[in-house]
């Protein structure tokens, strides 16, 4: 492992030669500069880790000494040493970007604790800028694909709306990504260094979704052994997801839509009233106006909720973005199973181009590490796809015709009877690909007297 490198600027020759033998022998590689002229070439070359520089030189001083490193390296650690330290000197060193100051005579254990001191703290704002530049990878618009007119207005619109503090309800089917929207959301926005929690809300019974997103007092209830703080505590200067929204219970929404209008709570069995600034950004793959219409769902809550809107296109309706899904998904999978697999061929992408893909990209990227795994050869072929897609290369598009003059609930029943044969009557996946909510299609299926169990 390279030892650290560190620069020691000073004018005295006995001063730096000191400084070199005190650090030397902890691990360190040490360079010296007799002025700032040497210093600052030195630091081109050698690029080390750690500056520390003598306020006095004759040439530049150590104030201006600073400002040069950091035009060269912006995250470059400075001690500043000097025999005429004063508190406005050491303030003025600290606001250019001096990590600490240090006065002559040098002590040489204060001086080895400073050292270690800055280095620690630049290896902590390295491995910060690394996981930052991680996360931003992750949840970048980069890792959003998509080409087709409909994504490009998805990512127009959360370039406009990230950078404000309005709610945001995106909307579209299970599959198609709006987890990873209200990521970008929150990365591209001036809160990206706050937290983002998420709220996966369906999983949560009434009361454990009322606990985790308010919290709750000691004694609140049986089991609440400490004060907790909630979910809206937790995510104060950042963004809370709060997926699936359409399922929590009017109870709930009533609180919800408090805390959005009023930005304030309380927690469960107190009275204290919390205030929040955290951004709410929420998703549902139902259709919230069917929901309100039947009143599910709040009217107020609706509208506040959806201050902006957007709405993911399902993977049937955006076919032309397949190819690169694909190709994207064959590169992860073949290097996370160590699989040498290159690419697919014509036919085979013909046929997942055909397909309706009611999981959307989620069903995608599956089927594609599924054929990952289990082919053979460097292609991947119409052999390698799972049998359920394979056989309905044909498009389950219906391909419904209506003859001129047939009523309208005719076409609606027929087209309800389709729909349910080619998902197998599971009701939720046609209320889905339908547009509408289970209730309403429930309420559909008596309407027109539709016998499926």
């Amino acid at each position: 492992m390279q030892a650290t490198k560190i620069l020691v600027v000073d004018d005295e020759k006995h001063s730096r030669n000191g400084l070199q033998k005190a650090l030397t022998p902890l691990g360190y590689d040490v360079y010296l500069a007799g002025n700032g002229k040497e210093a600052i070439s030195l630091l081109k070359s050698e690029q080390p880790e750690l500056l520390i520089t003598d306020l006095r030189m004759p040439d530049i001083n150590g104030i201006e000494l600073i400002k040069e490193a950091k035009k060269i390296d912006d995250g470059l650690t400075i001690i500043m040493i000097t025999a005429y330290g004063t508190v406005d000197t050491a303030v003025k060193a600290v606001k250019e970007g001096a990590f600490d100051y240090i006065s002559k005579p040098i002590n040489l254990e204060e001086l080895e604790l400073a050292v270690q001191r800055a280095l620690i703290t630049r290896n902590i704002a390295r491995e910060n800028i690394a996981l930052k530049e991680q996360l931003n990878s992750r949840y970048g618009f980069e890792n959003i694909i998509g080409e087709s007119p409909k994504m490009k207005t998805v990512f127009e619109t959360i370039k406009q709306a990230a950078p404000t503090q309005a709610s945001i309800l995106i909307l579209g089917e299970s599959g198609t990504g709006k987890e990873l929207i209200a990521n970008a959301i929150h990365f591209n926005s001036p809160r990206r260094n706050g937290p983002f929690i998420a709220v996966h809300c369906a999983a949560l019974s009434e009361s454990l979704l009322e606990s985790e997103l308010f919290g709750h007092e000691k004694g609140a209830f049986t089991g609440a052994h400490t004060r907790k703080p909630g979910r809206f505590e937790r995510s104060a200067g950042g963004t809370l997801f709060l997926d699936e929204i359409s399922e929590i219970s009017l109870r709930i929404q009533v609180k919800l839509l408090r805390v959005l209008q009023e930005r304030e709570f309380e927690r469960v069995g107190g009275t204290d009233v919390i205030k929040t600034d955290a951004r709410i950004v929420a998703a549902t793959n139902a259709n919230l106006e069917n929901l309100v219409e039947e009143n599910a769902f709040r009217e107020d809550l609706f509208y506040r909720l959806k201050v902006v809107s957007i709405q993911v296109p399902p993977l049937r309706d955006r076919r032309e973005d397949i190819p690169i899904l694909v190709n994207k998904f064959i590169e992860e999978f073949s290097i996370a199973n160590q699989r040498p697999v290159l690419g697919l061929s014509a036919n085979a992408l013909n046929i997942l181009q055909s397909y309706s893909w009611p999981g959307n990209v989620r069903e995608l990227r599956n089927t594609i590490e599924s054929m990952i795994i289990l082919s053979k050869t460097q292609e991947l072929t119409e052999e390698n796809i799972p049998e359920p897609i394979n056989s309905s290369s044909s498009i389950k598009s219906f391909g419904l015709t209506f003859t001129p003059g047939i009523q309208l609930k005719d076409a609606e029943k027929h087209l309800i009877l389709e729909t349910l044969g080619s998902v197998k009557n599971n009701k939720t996946k046609a209320a889905k690909i339908l547009g509408i909510s289970r209730r309403t299609l429930h309420r559909k299926l008596n309407e027109y007297g539709i016998e499926k169990s």
